[in-house]
């Protein structure tokens, strides 16, 4: 069985319990991503999820699908999206049908996306990394505490690949060498990607690490320590998710646990 499916499942279970404690007026409260609310935030979530299984079911349907919102569409058969607590119980149905499908697929398949193609590993754990860093969003509207655990590598590993990508998203050639990532899973296991001999390096914890490559945190405002300048530059605009580049918060602008 795929363990990255297996993880996803268990990040979509966790903020399924959270969200379930929210109280009806949170869902239209703007989060901290672009101002979008609580319903939008999942929305989002929800649509990526729906597009992930027709991919998994019908690449010939997905295809049409991408087709259409290429054309500024949106999709004929798209789900109607609801709000509040419906919305939880949709988005909860379709990513548990998603995580199903995962875990019945050959691990060497690879799946239709909007961008290249991408082995199902990877697949999977694209969807905990959008999973686990919208959350956070909501997380930080609500100024809650959050548990955290070692699923915590997947997006590692995620941001880890896309070192080259980061910079080649914005014009830049990737500097060399490429830092070597010596991190702190939440268990307190290490993790570690790259030659362990080099002077350029990010070290301390996976989930600094993982906040600053899913922009949810500026990296003035975790404890990793940064050494050379092509680390310094790749942590400055680091971006693991697809899409045109964007830039992470202002310093300050979301570290309200550093202040509370």
């Amino acid at each position: 069985m795929l363990q990255q499916a297996i993880d996803l499942r268990e990040e979509g279970a966790a903020l399924h319990a959270f969200l379930a404690g929210l109280e009806d007026a949170d869902w239209a409260r703007p989060t901290p991503f672009k101002d979008w609310t609580v319903n939008a935030v999942m929305q989002h979530l929800h649509f990526g999820d729906w597009m992930a299984s027709v991919s998994l079911e019908d690449p010939e349907r997905f295809a049409r699908v991408v087709e259409a919102r290429r054309a500024g569409g949106a999709p004929d058969d798209a789900p109607d999206m609801r709000e509040g607590r419906a919305l939880l119980d949709q988005w909860w149905d379709r990513l548990s049908r998603l995580c199903d499908l995962m875990e019945g697929e050959d691990p060497d398949r690879r799946v239709a996306w909007v961008g290249p193609d991408m082995g199902l590993r990877s697949f999977a754990t694209a969807r905990q990394m959008e999973t686990w860093a919208h959350g956070q969003d909501i997380y930080d509207l609500l100024q809650a505490p959050r548990e955290h655990f070692d699923r915590l590598a997947n997006i590692c590993v995620l941001g880890c690949q896309t070192f080259g990508w980061t910079f080649r998203n914005r014009g830049l050639e990737p500097p060399a060498p490429v830092p070597h990532v010596r991190l702190t899973l939440p268990s307190g296991a290490l993790w570690q990607r790259g030659a362990e001999s080099a002077a350029d390096r990010v070290e301390g914890a996976a989930l600094d690490f993982c906040r600053v490559v899913t922009q949810g945190r500026n990296i003035a405002d975790v404890d990793l320590e940064v050494a050379g300048e092509p680390a310094r530059a790749w942590m400055a605009i680091a971006q693991c998710f697809a899409g045109p580049p964007n830039d992470p918060p202002a310093p300050g602008a979301r570290a309200w646990e550093r202040r509370s």
